[in-house]
């Protein structure tokens, strides 16, 4: 099991910049793909963004894409999510997750929902006015 723990929410003004973090420990190396995921008040979890660990490759949601960035710091076994240009639409607790069971390996192996990861952090509050 991989234990994640994220850091960095807040409050912001519309326009402006955060950066989450997501810390791992434990299992790590078994990790193979990794995400961020959002959920607002009434709302189902919506996926954010995914890093694949054996590629470095990367994918975005449509409403976040240009916006956003994910990054993996492999040495502090952390991970980031960089939003710029916010909205008060991205207002939401973002949860960390993590994939240690693909059904496939590829370097283009995207996770995109929330039931092909086993991991979860305790998710973070972001919260944009406007």
């Amino acid at each position: 099991q991989v234990r994640l723990v994220e850091s960095g929410g807040g409050l912001v003004q519309a326009g402006g910049s955060l950066r989450l973090s997501c810390a791992a420990s434990g299992r790590t190396f078994s990790t193979y793909a990794m995400g961020w995921f959002r959920q607002a008040p009434g709302k189902e979890r919506e996926f954010v963004a995914t890093i694949n660990l054996s590629s470095g490759r990367t994918y975005y949601s449509d409403s976040v894409k240009g916006r956003f960035t994910i990054s993996r710091d492999n040495a502090k076994n952390t991970m980031y999510l960089q939003m710029n240009s916010l909205k008060p639409e991205d207002t939401a607790v973002y949860y960390c997750a993590a994939d240690a069971s693909p059904p496939f390996y590829s370097g283009s192996y995207y996770p995109r929902l929330p039931n092909q990861y086993d991991s979860w952090g305790q998710g973070t509050q972001v919260t944009v006015s406007s």
